[in-house]
């Protein structure tokens, strides 16, 4: 089946797309992902969203979707999930319109809902290593050795992005976003709210029991 995920920063949408592929053998399209590797090859849509993110702004929807029409265009009937896309109704209604070019179609749309001080505490207490990008945490996945990376030896890092006050204010603004996009797809039939806290295996099997899949 093909899926949309989304739910707040935090609240684990990378690690449940890392195992819907790895159990279900399907694509995860991320539109971070997406970005980085059309940056990276210059493709034209890559040196228009560049610009935009070089200058601390949001890339415009034109060019996010043109990246995600990309992606579809190559899948040659493969089944996907959207990891963090669409973000906003505009998007959600030009992805709709897209599909039905493509002749695809959504089957599930899964919400992780996770509580703000949860939220705030796994992204409060993220640690990232300046040289390889390895992600730690300071209670659930410290390094061996403070402030040292377990893979490369780099130093250990707080990211600006993750300091308990510019969380609450991205968390916020995320909400503000996203209530009408999960208005849209609660009127689509197509939204099933998932309890994200709890172990992984336990997200992810609450995630396959309401896509009724067994993995």
């Amino acid at each position: 089946m093909n899926l949309i995920l989304f739910g707040p920063p935090g609240a684990g949408k990378g690690t449940q797309s890392a195992l819907l592929i790895e159990r279900l053998n399907i694509q995860q399209i991320s539109t971070g992902d997406l970005f980085r590797a059309a940056i990276k090859n210059k493709t034209e849509l890559g040196t228009k969203a560049k610009e935009f993110l070089d200058a601390g702004k949001l890339v415009p929807d034109s060019i996010t979707n043109g990246l995600v029409e990309e992606i579809l265009r190559k899948l040659n009937g493969k089944r996907f999930v959207l990891d963090g896309f669409p973000r906003n109704v505009d998007q959600a209604a030009a992805l709709e319109k897209l599909l039905e070019t493509l002749h695809l179609k959504i089957d599930k749309t899964l919400f992780l809902e996770v509580p703000m001080e949860l939220l705030l505490n796994r992204l409060a207490g993220r640690r990232v290593c300046k040289n390889c990008g390895t992600t730690y945490h300071v209670q659930a996945k410290p390094p061996h050795n403070a402030g040292v990376c377990d893979v490369c030896d780099g130093e250990v890092l707080q990211r600006p992005d993750d300091k308990e006050e510019v969380i609450r204010t991205r968390l916020e603004a995320y909400d503000k976003s996203t209530r009408p996009l999960k208005d849209y797809y609660k009127a689509a039939g197509q939204f099933i709210e998932i309890d994200g806290t709890g172990s992984t295996d336990a997200v992810f099997e609450r995630m396959t029991k309401a896509m009724q899949v067994k993995c």
